[in-house]
Order: C-alpha cells, then sequence, then structure tokens
C-alpha cells in the first residue's frame, strides 16, 4: 500500500513538472548599441565624403559629410551639389550666436529644390560648433535643400534636426559669414564641390567699385 502511494505520489510530481518549458526557445541576446562612427578630420582621406563650400568672402569651407549618420540627406547633398543648385545661393538668416542657414535658391527661406522631401533621418550625435544640419519646416519629414552651420554648440536641436557633418577646415570663413535676417549685404556659395571631383576654388567676380583703375583713369582730361 505504502510503495502504491509514494507511486502515485512521484506520477503526481511528474504532472506538475513544467516539462515544456526546457523546450521553449532561448531569449533572444540583448542588442549591441547602435555606434555611429567619428568625424574624421583629414581631408586626404574620403574625399568623396568631403563638402567644398567657396564663399564670396574669398574663402574655402571643408566639411565632412557623414552618411553612416544620415546616408539618405548626405546623397540629396552630394546630387543637388553636382547639379550646380548651390552654386550662386546666399546665407539668408545668419544668427549671431547660433548659425548661418543657406540652400535656398530664392533667398526667402521658403524654397527648395524639385526633388521630394527627407524622411528625418535623427540621430543622437551632438549640434556642436561646426556641424551642418538640415533645416526642415514644421513636420520632420520636409527637409529638402536647406541647411544650417552652428557657430555654437546647441544641443536643445538634437534629435529634431537631421545632423548630417562637421566642418573639418575653413571654420574661420564660416564665423565669416554675414549676419541678418536677411543679411543686407549676405555671403554667397559661389561654388559647392565634392573634393573628390577635384574642382579648383572659385572666387566671386569683382564687383564695379573695385574694378582695376588703370592709368588713364587717373590722367586729367584734356584741356579745350
Amino acid at each position: 500500500m505504502f510503495t502504491r502511494l509514494l507511486a502515485a505520489g512521484a506520477l503526481a510530481a511528474l504532472a506538475l513538472t513544467p516539462v515544456a518549458a526546457k523546450d521553449a526557445p532561448a531569449a533572444p541576446p540583448a542588442e549591441a548599441p547602435r555606434t555611429y562612427a567619428p568625424v574624421d578630420f583629414d581631408k586626404s582621406h574620403d574625399p568623396e565624403n568631403i563638402l567644398l563650400l567657396d564663399l564670396s568672402n574669398g574663402q574655402r569651407v571643408a566639411i565632412r559629410l557623414m552618411p553612416d549618420w544620415a546616408p539618405n540627406h548626405v546623397e540629396r547633398i552630394k546630387t543637388l551639389t553636382r547639379a550646380g543648385f548651390y552654386d550662386g545661393v546666399i546665407f539668408h538668416r545668419v544668427i549671431e550666436g547660433f548659425m548661418a542657414q543657406s540652400g535656398d535658391p530664392t533667398g526667402t527661406g521658403r524654397g527648395g529644390s524639385e526633388l521630394p522631401d527627407l524622411k528625418a533621418e535623427f540621430n543622437p550625435m551632438p549640434h556642436l560648433r561646426g556641424t551642418i544640419s538640415m533645416a526642415h519646416a514644421a513636420s520632420d519629414d520636409s527637409a529638402n535643400s536647406q541647411f544650417f552651420i552652428m557657430f555654437y554648440p546647441r544641443f536643445s536641436l538634437d534629435r529634431k534636426y537631421t545632423n548630417f557633418g562637421r566642418v573639418i577646415d575653413g571654420m574661420d570663413a564660416v564665423d565669416a559669414i554675414a549676419r541678418g535676417e536677411p543679411p543686407a549685404s549676405p555671403t554667397v556659395i559661389v561654388q559647392a564641390s565634392i573634393a573628390a571631383d577635384g574642382k579648383p576654388q572659385k572666387f566671386a567676380a569683382p564687383s564695379a567699385a573695385s574694378a582695376e583703375i588703370t592709368a588713364d583713369m587717373l590722367s586729367a582730361p584734356p584741356s579745350n
């Protein structure tokens, strides 16, 4: 009798054992945190991802584009640059201590290219001095052609605007961009190019006021 009770108890224990648990699939391993490539400040590296801006102040700015951070935005900038879209475009909104904005061929801040707007590619990369980021309207997914370059850090913009690169040379030229909304005498992008294309720096044409003075101009008019 006692043996039968033990056997019954053993069977009951087996019935309560969660046998199925050992066959359940293991939980997937936790995803490794996303890492972002650092900015390479060496201009000799990867010229396909260096944007050059020749400004009307006579200086050239080199910007490292970061496809690892925002591949679609970088591709858009390169496409428009190679199409000559930015040549002759002004910096139409330049706020002291904040940023310089360009990329609108109308110069009003309301224009863009004929290409479709881009979906946001927000990332955790901070808006530092020299950051280049994409401007957009009320919708996060309305970036098109306009961009801005930071004079000073502004971390409140992080994850609200798509950060896609950093100035790696010529920040003094950015600092020299004329201020105003719009500036009375705006700084112009004389030529935008991709470093891999090997375009030489282009300078603004001299104004009439600064045209060369010749000896004939200084001669007194003939007397009658």
